[in-house]
């Protein structure tokens, strides 16, 4: 029987990547995500090219009484959960903390925090039956240094450093492996989604050098998962070549 992989956010970046990834290495597939129209469509192009089973569940990490009922609704043959991809996230403004909006705050502190222990709670049954379980939390160099702007955003990706960290001390006598993985710079709808959708703004954000891509992420959370059950990478930070850390980046001139 195949492995399943339960995927949050997984419409696009590093999920969407993640789901082709695990797919083809003949991974079922449970992706979420808000969108369902791009659900399907993952659905589709999974199927088609890797053969592989793919369930969708619409939902936004953010309402906890959607997240439980969405989990506790997968049918019993889906329930057997290997892996656990904590991916849903997004960044909102990038703004000083006296300019910041408090919705901006609230979004991101709802999806990147409370929306993984939504996640994480509801699915951990499951993962506990199967006896070796693995969760990915997607964190960010955001979550380990602190950068101008910054504020919220990286206070949310602290708090995942944090609680990946806790799952590894309180699930440990379940055997479930836990991995934080910090990406710097990727390009993906990241910036167009903290810009509101200024396409401008977005791209500026990748000009002058090479970036991330989701798919260098997705190669990374395949690799930790493929290791032997007694190796945990416990985290993992990575950035392009052209940047040091979260506020020097190597770019060329225009």
């Amino acid at each position: 029987m195949s492995k399943i992989i339960l995927i949050t956010g997984g419409t696009s970046g590093f999920g969407k990547a993640c789901a082709l990834r695990f797919a083809k290495e003949g991974y079922d597939i449970i992706i979420t995500g808000r969108r369902k129209e791009r659900l399907d469509d993952l659905q589709k192009e999974i199927e088609s090219v890797y053969s592989k089973k793919v369930l969708t569940l619409c939902f936004d990490v953010q309402k906890r009484k959607d997240v439980f009922a969405a989990i506790e609704s997968i049918p019993a043959e889906w329930k057997k959960i290997n892996v656990l991809m904590n991916n849903a996230g997004l960044a909102a403004g990038r703004d000083l903390f006296d300019e910041a909006d408090l919705d901006d705050w609230d979004t991101m502190i709802d999806t990147n925090v409370k929306g993984l222990l939504y996640i994480t709670k509801a699915v951990l049954p499951y993962l506990i039956e199967q006896g070796n379980g693995y969760i990915i939390n997607i964190g960010s160099i955001a979550g380990k240094e602190v950068y101008e702007r910054g504020n919220a955003y990286c206070a949310s990706k602290f708090a995942v450093d944090a609680i990946s960290k806790s799952l590894r001390i309180d699930l440990l006598r379940h055997k479930i492996r836990v991995t934080n993985i910090s990406p710097g710079a990727a390009e993906t709808e990241f910036s167009l989604v903290r810009f509101k959708g200024d396409e401008a703004k977005a791209d500026s954000m990748y000009k002058g050098y090479k970036p991330l891509t989701a798919d260098d992420i997705a190669e990374l959370c395949y690799y930790c998962t493929s290791l032997p059950p007694h190796v945990c990478i416990n985290e993992l930070e990575v950035t392009c070549t052209a940047q040091a850390n979260t506020y020097l980046t190597l770019k060329s001139p225009q």
